[in-house]
């Protein structure tokens, strides 16, 4: 594992994420959630979010915090490993999240409700139905087999001519329903032909080129 400090010289990002402390269980289970349903990633405690180094006073509570958010507030539970280092005479708490392989994972709110995040840059966002679909499809071992029937060719052509599409743009396309456009999408992710690209603002797809 690279040194802290280069770690903090990287941000936070898709992967990474500092918190100076942990204050909420809720919001603790949407960052593990986010990076079980990514490729894994650090939530470095102790820290704060410009990178400054502030420790941590009692790393059995911030653990008891996580570990509390990973089982009760996260389904299927979440099994973080820790480390603890200290830099400058300060303890840093690291809690390392592997990528899942019981995706998707779900993370409770304030209100009881259970929702799917994703990773996007430095954010835990909350995850479409189409990467819901996706995320439940990718660790099955059965090949996606597309058979290319005139929905797919109708949007293959559309994505040689313009750069992205939306779900809506597509249901249109199509003169299908929401969830017709959304199982073409699914399978064309699945089996790498397209793209999928989300924002707190919007989702859209675009081909994947060769």
């Amino acid at each position: 594992m690279p040194s802290i400090k280069n770690l903090i010289l990287q941000g936070e990002g898709v992967n990474l994420d500092f918190k100076k402390t942990i204050t909420s269980t809720e919001k603790i289970a949407k960052s593990l959630v986010a990076f079980a349903n990514n490729k894994g990633g650090k939530l470095l405690i102790g820290v704060a979010d410009d990178g400054a180094i502030k420790g941590v006073k009692s790393e059995e509570e911030e653990k008891y915090m996580i570990l509390t958010a990973a089982h009760q507030f996260c389904k299927p539970a979440i099994e973080p490993s820790f480390e603890e280092i200290y830099v400058d005479d300060k303890l840093v708490l690291v809690a390392n999240i592997p990528e899942s392989d019981t995706k998707p994972h779900y993370a409770l709110d304030d209100q009881k409700k259970w929702w799917a995040y994703i990773r996007i840059h430095d954010k835990s966002v909350l995850a479409s139905k189409i990467i819901i679909e996706v995320l439940k499809s990718e660790h099955k071992d059965n090949g996606v087999l597309i058979s290319y029937s005139d929905n797919e060719k109708k949007l293959l052509e559309f994505l040689a001519q313009n750069e992205k599409i939306t779900l809506k743009g597509f249901s249109k396309l199509l003169h299908c329903s929401y969830r017709k456009a959304q199982k073409i999408l699914v399978g064309l992710i699945l089996a790498n032909v397209i793209r999928t690209h989300t924002s707190e603002k919007e989702e859209y797809f675009t081909a994947v080129s060769w």
